[in-house]
């Protein structure tokens, strides 16, 4: 199984498990993360929903460019990435407490998915990237358009244009990540919920409602979808598949085989 859900007491764990893979998307964990999210918003007793990454190395490394590498056309691609952006948009509009338990490196699609939590808690030293321009694509899952409604505007555009990495204290600096835990550790890094947790359960669906309406009255879905389509018509540019076959050839990624 590439996943895990597991019920903790009032929290939800999806675990992204494909440490061979840095935790890579693929369609089977695209599958279990829309059925963890649906078991999330139908189970009454459930106040927060976390999602992490197996192991210690990676959150997510994205979406697994060997396992989507066959998708050539705008159209072949606008399928997965819309099947992929309504489960990241059903993520950002759960209404429960959604965190990004950042466990290691997130990059591209992985940073996607963290834009989608309310919360992101990351491991010290860990490095965040939205690398997609690298690879002459935009964000493809409607993360692009979440980070601007996180961030301050400017602070967005930088991260999305320079498509560097970034530690975890940088982008807690740019209010992108909300807690560091010294100790690398799930109790450590769920004790930064309790206050939280702690709250009637009836209460926090409310104030998450009051957010969702915001997004709904602002048509983010709608927002999200142009970003899909626009990622879809550079994904089918040769730019694109020459840095995707430079990256499936690099010497590192070979040595790491990832």
């Amino acid at each position: 199984m590439v996943y895990k859900i597991e019920k903790k007491d009032a929290v939800l764990f999806f675990t992204i498990h494909r440490p061979e893979k840095k935790n890579a998307i693929n369609y089977e964990v695209m599958s279990g993360l829309k059925k963890a999210i649906g078991q999330a918003a139908e189970d009454d007793e459930i106040k927060a929903f976390v999602v992490t990454g197996s192991g210690h190395d990676a959150f997510c490394s994205g979406g697994d460019v060997q396992a989507f590498h066959s998708l050539k056309t705008s159209k072949e691609a606008h399928g997965m990435l819309s099947e992929m952006g309504e489960i990241v948009y059903d993520l950002s509009t759960l209404s429960k407490i959604t965190v990004a338990l950042i466990n290691g490196t997130a990059i591209g699609g992985g940073c996607e998915i963290a834009a989608a939590c309310d919360f992101r808690i990351a491991y010290p030293g860990v490095k965040m990237g939205f690398v997609q321009a690298n690879l002459a694509i935009t964000t493809g899952w409607g993360g692009g358009t979440l980070l601007y409604e996180r961030l301050q505007a400017s602070h967005a555009l930088q991260i999305l244009t320079t498509a560097g990495l970034y530690s975890a204290e940088e982008l807690m600096n740019k209010r992108f990540i909300d807690y560091i835990v010294q100790e690398k550790t799930l109790e450590a890094a769920i004790g930064q919920l309790q206050p939280i947790l702690l709250k009637n359960v009836h209460v926090l669906s409310a104030y998450k409602k009051m957010l969702i309406e915001k997004w709904k009255r602002g048509d983010l879905q709608e927002r999200m979808k142009m970003e899909i389509e626009e990622c879809s018509l550079l994904w089918e540019k040769e730019a694109h598949h020459e840095a995707v076959e430079r990256f499936l050839n690099s010497p590192t990624r070979k040595n790491t085989k990832s």
